[in-house]
C-alpha cells in the first residue's frame, strides 16, 4: 500500500497539521476498516500518551474534511478507512467480521436508482453485501 503525505493532505484541508492528526490519518490509510479502539492503540503505540477522547476528536475532524469516510455495517463499530469520493461499496463476512471494498454496483454514483426517490436528488448510496470470507470458507470445509 502506498505511503501517504499525512501532512500535505491535512494543509490541503484547511487542517492544522498536528502529531495526532498525521498519526490518525496515517494509520487509517495503512489500515483501512480499522475501529477507533483500534486506531487509538496504534496511535499511542506511536506517540505514548494519546486519549481515546482525543483521538475521537481527529476522526471527527477528518471526517468532516472529507479525508477519511466512517462505514457502520450493522453490529459493528464504526470503522474508518482514506477511501473517499468514490461511493464504493462493502463486502462483509458474517464468521469474522472481515471487510472489503468493492466496487460500485452499476455505474456511476450513486449507483443505484431508488424506485421513488420523492423529490429527493440522490448522489450516494451506501450498499453492504453480507455473506462469508474465503478464509472462513476454507475453515469450514
Amino acid at each position: 500500500m502506498p505511503t501517504i503525505d499525512a501532512a500535505a493532505l491535512l494543509r490541503g484541508a484547511s487542517l492544522r497539521v498536528t502529531r495526532p492528526r498525521v498519526a490518525v490519518l496515517a494509520m487509517v490509510a495503512e489500515n483501512p476498516h480499522a475501529d477507533t479502539d483500534t486506531i487509538a492503540t496504534a496511535v499511542r503505540r506511536e506517540l505514548g500518551s494519546v486519549s481515546t477522547q482525543a483521538v475521537y476528536g481527529v476522526l471527527h475532524a477528518l471526517t468532516g474534511a472529507g479525508l477519511v469516510r466512517r462505514i457502520e455495517p450493522a453490529g459493528s463499530p464504526a470503522r474508518f478507512e482514506t477511501r473517499v469520493g468514490d461511493n464504493h461499496h462493502h463486502l462483509v463476512c458474517r464468521t469474522c467480521g472481515a471487510i472489503e471494498d468493492v466496487g460500485c454496483a452499476v455505474g456511476e454514483a450513486p449507483c443505484l436508482d431508488a424506485e421513488d426517490p420523492r423529490g429527493f436528488v440522490l448522489d450516494e448510496a451506501e450498499v453492504t453485501y453480507w455473506g462469508t470470507c474465503p478464509g472462513c470458507l476454507a475453515r469450514d470445509e
